[in-house]
């Protein structure tokens, strides 16, 4: 589900993202123009979790630039959001950039909800009359920065929500989704996946979208291969690479269980690299890391292997614990051993530790290291188990004093936890509650 702030420079966009996604990730300024770099974030408000697109008026240049990039990103947006929150300045009122905006808005299919931000108070809430003349509807009157009345949009949002299907849920097969950057080789991979024999792939129905799934069924594996930019046609618009890209993995992330993260050997790892593991982890999806295009890498020794395996583990540190697989789509070469690495993470997602023997393991190890004291206040973990039926392996641990324990010794149980069970590729959470 995925929700998309679009609107003309410095009405507030990077506020209002930083306020539904609860973190101070985009960068606020009064100067228009601010925001180049997107943002990407997640929000959660009464259940529903959704992913925040913030689009920024991110080009340096002349009215007729901005306007021009505008029309783009809105293109683009209006293509992949599924809600699209068109925010405009009450203090400015109707601009032309906003009237061109809007006269994009009023032909897209899918929902779109104007914003009127900076109404501080009910006087400026009155002048938000004027915005009826754009054509889309009533406007929401919010103030980003106070987050006056983004409760109620929030709950618009979520009524504007499509139900999700269950259609696919009710397979219950490993979804696997291929992400990455541009030209990191996703396509190659997935057409190496595919391979001729076209008759043992099968669309499955139950999504609005066209053909989000196909069922993989070759050399003993059966799961759900989640569309990404490499499968669907690109769109006719003339988009910004990156921006389109990652947007198609944000939708590509949400809807998989295991993403294949896909790294240019020719190129190494790059900031968008990060930004699109960054949206694995917040998601909270495995994870198996492969350099494509390693038949183009100059250096193929076992030194050179070792480095950039470093290299990538300290770029996406603290989580560190999944695998790296150096292949070509192009020669086919190891694109086994990725399925074999896709499907384990699968399974490891799923497995589960016995009480008894988690207690075992787990109690004589927090007894010879246990939680540092707090003033003077000794911190006792007398017990732990393992949560059932979550989306990834889930561990409490109950204590006297839960509130005492820091991030540190949660990351220390984690660590604990992976060297005795095979979790890798998988988040892991673990909760301190009181016993």
């Amino acid at each position: 589900m995925l929700v998309a702030i679009v609107g003309r420079p410095n009405v507030g966009k990077s506020t209002l993202f930083n306020r539904l996604t609860q973190t101070r990730h985009a960068i606020v300024s009064d100067e228009a123009g601010t925001t180049r770099d997107r943002q990407y974030g997640k929000c959660e408000w009464i259940g529903r979790e959704f992913s925040v697109v913030d689009t920024g008026g991110w080009v340096e240049g002349s009215d007729d630039i901005f306007e021009e990039q505008i029309r783009k990103q809105v293109a683009i947006a209006t293509e992949e959001a599924d809600i699209i929150l068109f925010l405009v300045d009450v203090n400015s009122g109707i601009t032309d950039l906003d009237a061109a905006v809007a006269n994009i808005l009023r032909r897209a299919t899918k929902p779109v909800i104007l914003v009127c931000n900076k109404t501080d108070n009910s006087t400026q809430q009155f002048y938000s009359a004027e915005f009826y003349a754009l054509g889309l509807g009533d406007p929401m009157c919010i103030s980003a920065i106070t987050g006056s009345g983004t409760g109620e949009l929030l709950d618009l949002i979520v009524e504007k929500m499509p139900e999700e299907s269950g259609d696919i849920e009710a397979l219950e097969l490993p979804r696997i989704a291929i992400v990455g950057r541009p030209n990191a080789g996703k396509s190659s991979l997935i057409n190496a996946f595919i391979g001729e024999e076209r008759h043992i792939v099968t669309d499955i129905a139950g999504t609005t979208r066209d053909s989000i799934y196909t069922r993989y069924q070759k050399f003993g594996f059966d799961f759900l291969l989640v569309d990404t930019a490499g499968i669907r046609k690109k769109s006719k618009v003339s988009e910004d690479l990156e921006f389109y890209s990652v947007m198609r993995s944000i939708r590509a992330i949400e809807n998989s269980d295991v993403c294949v993260l896909m790294i240019d050997a020719t190129r190494g790892i790059e900031a968008q690299d990060i930004n699109i593991f960054q949206l694995i982890q917040r998601n909270q999806k495995g994870m198996v890391v492969v350099v494509n295009k390693w038949d183009l890498a100059e250096d193929k020794s076992t030194k050179a292997i070792q480095y950039f395996e470093d290299t990538i583990r300290q770029r996406m540190a603290p989580f560190t614990d999944f695998d790296i697989i150096f292949s070509s789509a192009l020669t086919k070469q190891r694109i086994f051993k990725v399925l074999e690495a896709a499907n384990a993470v699968s399974e490891h997602r799923r497995a589960r530790v016995g009480t008894k023997r988690l207690n075992e393991e787990m109690l004589p190890l927090i007894e010879a290291y246990p939680p540092p004291s707090i003033k003077g206040k000794y911190i006792k973990i007398k017990y732990c188990s393992q949560v059932p039926d979550t989306r990834v392996p889930t561990f409490v641990f109950y204590a006297n004093l839960p509130q005492y324990i820091k991030e540190p010794y949660r990351r220390f149980l984690e660590n604990q936890i992976r060297e005795r069970w095979d979790f890798s590729g998988t988040p892991i959470n673990i909760f301190i509650r009181q016993k």
